[in-house]
């Protein structure tokens, strides 16, 4: 969701809060104090928001911003609604401050995704933004996928319901809810439908785009197809560092895009046409095979999107995958996916994911390590004589401007460079087979 979006489910949110609590009070006598005083005695509150973390400790992005040789890489996946290029602009700046990187590109490049499995198809925009410290030697380079354009013309079928003919029906508070429900209700139907694969492919060309090179080897704008994996990349695979954001159903999105890679590189000719021999070599896929991967899931909804869904292709099968001495160790995709779950209680959208589902369903040839993130976004209120009442719609919507959040991505947990505010605001409990 963009930041106008973003601003606009604020001011709704606060809306249908005010009237729903001013509703349930009406006649309600025995307030002492007005409703503009309960809410300013409660903002000046300490902020006692929970935060509690459950897994293994992480490093966070900075502990490899200035490894070399190599380069860290990180790529953001947006969830449900129509998302613009530029959509990360706020939570990069911020992640930039936390991180003390201080120089940016002036611009940034812009690659029209495409891929010869959809012929004409446009897959959406992947922007490209390089920041670093000069004095330190510190950088990043910062992959922001856009996938709305596959499902915006399907969508396009709702127009009609927003237009004045039906729209002016409808009282002002439901017209903005409705609206946002034809923006965001679609996405996940439409993603189990014929364009999944698109959407996926363009995950799969984000991520050959990461691995083939560094900043100044991206093309600075137009319509790019990444199809070869060769020897020559190789290096780049092993030397780089890998991270993923995701939100909402782009959790969904990165964790699928991986496994259809890790099928893709046992079966190639399965999702790819015709192609050179070279296109996925050995030693890339090789390279790939002893990569440790970090997966940062805001909001995240892999329980509720498995329902209904087919296993993953190989499952429940961790110990021969995943171990040295396991049958398949060979067959692995990655030597570690390292997968941080943030979820909010009162976030009605998201769940934490237990060790049972993740062996049960996600791809054993991931490798995956789950740690769970349980915070409270949205602060609990206790106000006009109403206590333990969240809103839902802020605590979906707000973990990529959260600083523990940030924090936490930028610098992990349970290690020495933890933030001083993780430290000062977090419980942290390691978790051990």
């Amino acid at each position: 969701m963009n930041k106008r979006g973003r601003t606009n489910l604020t001011v709704l949110s606060r809306l249908l809060v005010f009237f729903s609590l001013t509703a349930l009070l009406s006649g309600c006598a025995s307030l002492g104090k007005g409703v503009a005083e309960a809410v300013l005695e409660k903002s000046e509150n300490e902020d006692t928001r929970l935060c509690q973390v459950w897994g293994k400790p992480f490093a966070g992005i900075e502990a490899d911003l200035v490894k070399k040789p190599g380069k860290t890489k990180v790529l953001f996946v947006h969830g449900v609604g129509d998302h613009s290029p530029g959509y990360t602009t706020q939570f990069l700046e911020k992640l930039a401050k936390e991180l003390n990187l201080n120089v940016r590109s002036e611009t940034q490049k812009n690659i029209d995704l495409i891929t010869p499995l959809f012929p004409g198809k446009d897959l959406g925009n992947l922007r490209v933004t390089h920041l670093l410290n000069e004095q330190s030697g510190k950088e990043l380079t910062f992959y922001e996928l856009t996938w709305s354009v596959v499902t915006r013309q399907e969508k396009a079928l709702l127009a009609f319901d927003n237009s004045g003919e039906y729209d002016f029906r409808r009282a002002k508070i439901n017209g903005m809810l409705k609206k946002f429900s034809n923006d965001t209700g679609p996405d996940p139907i439409i993603y189990l439908g014929q364009s999944r694969l698109p959407i996926l492919s363009a995950f799969s060309q984000s991520f050959c785009w990461m691995a083939t090179g560094d900043w100044e080897d991206l093309p600075e704008n137009g319509k790019h197809e990444c199809m070869n994996l060769t020897d020559a990349h190789a290096e780049h695979i092993a030397n780089d560092n890998y991270v993923f954001i995701s939100h909402s159903l782009g959790s969904r999105i990165t964790t699928d895009g991986m496994q259809r890679i890790a099928s893709l590189l046992a079966s190639p000719g399965k999702y790819l046409p015709a192609t050179p021999k070279d296109t996925l070599s050995i030693k890339a896929i090789q390279a790939l095979q002893n990569k440790h991967i970090s997966m940062f899931m805001l909001s995240n909804q892999l329980p509720i999107l498995q329902l209904g869904r087919e296993l993953p292709e190989v499952a429940g099968q961790e110990k021969n995958y995943c171990d040295p001495k396991g049958t398949d160790y060979k067959k692995r995709m990655v030597n570690e996916t390292e997968i941080i779950a943030f979820s909010d209680p009162n976030d009605l959208l998201s769940y934490g994911i237990p060790h049972e589902f993740a062996e049960k369903y996600i791809d054993s040839r991931l490798c995956a390590k789950i740690t769970n993130v349980n915070i409270n976004i949205a602060k609990i209120m206790d106000s006009f004589g109403i206590t333990d009442f969240a809103n839902p719609m802020e605590a979906h919507v707000g973990y990529d401007q959260d600083d523990r959040v940030i924090a936490m991505i930028a610098k992990g947990i349970g290690n020495p460079g933890t933030s001083s505010l993780i430290k000062q605001r977090c419980e942290f409990t390691k978790e051990i087979k």
